[in-house]
C-alpha cells in the first residue's frame, strides 16, 4: 500500500470515529433531556405557595437537613475537598450556588443524583431520591428552599429558568 493510500485510509478512519463520537454525544444529550422532560413537570415549583413550601420544609427537615443544614447553611468548608476527594454538602441559602441553576437541573439532581450533571468519574455523597421521594415532594423541597431566598436572588434564579427554556 502506498503512503498516500495509507493517509487516505487513516483520514477515513478518523472521520468515522469522529462521527461516531458526535452521534453518541447527541444521543446522550437527547436521552438526558427526555428523561428530565418526562419526569419533571416544572410548572409546579412555587415558592409563594405556602402549603407547598410547608410540605417542602417538612421533607427538607427529614431528608436534607442532616447534610445541607437545618438553616440551609451547608457543611463547613463546602468548597474544599475532603480527604476522600469529595466536596462537603453545599448551602442552599443565598450564600451557595443552588440559585445559579434552573429548576429542571435542581429537580434532576435531587431525583437522579449528580451523575448526569457532574464530570465523568465525579463522586458525591448526594443520594438519589428517585425511589424515595415523589416528584411532588421534590418540587415542594425546591419551593421551600426558594422561599427562603431574598427577592434579588429569586429574580436571578428565575433568569436561569428563562435561559434554560430558550
Amino acid at each position: 500500500m502506498t503512503e498516500e493510500a495509507k493517509l487516505r485510509r487513516r483520514g477515513r478512519i478518523a472521520w468515522a470515529v469522529g462521527s461516531l463520537l458526535v452521534a453518541a454525544a447527541i444521543a446522550a444529550s437527547f436521552l438526558l433531556w427526555w428523561r428530565l422532560e418526562t419526569a419533571s413537570p416544572m410548572g409546579a415549583i412555587d415558592p409563594d405557595d405556602s402549603s407547598q413550601a410547608a410540605l417542602g420544609l417538612a421533607v427538607y427537615a427529614a431528608e436534607c437537613a442532616s447534610c445541607h443544614g437545618d438553616k440551609l447553611q451547608g457543611q463547613p468548608e463546602w468548597r474544599s475537598r475532603r480527604a476522600d476527594g469529595r466536596l462537603p454538602a453545599p448551602p442552599h441559602d443565598e450564600t451557595g450556588h443552588t440559585w445559579h441553576h434552573p429548576d429542571a437541573v435542581l429537580f434532576g439532581i435531587t431525583k437522579f443524583g449528580l451523575g448526569p450533571y457532574a464530570p465523568q468519574g465525579y463522586e458525591s455523597d448526594m443520594p438519589v431520591f428517585e425511589a424515595k421521594l415523589t416528584d411532588e415532594k421534590i418540587r415542594a423541597v425546591l419551593a421551600y428552599i426558594k422561599s427562603t431566598w431574598p427577592e434579588r436572588i429569586r429574580k436571578l434564579q428565575e433568569r436561569a429558568n428563562v435561559g434554560a427554556q430558550q
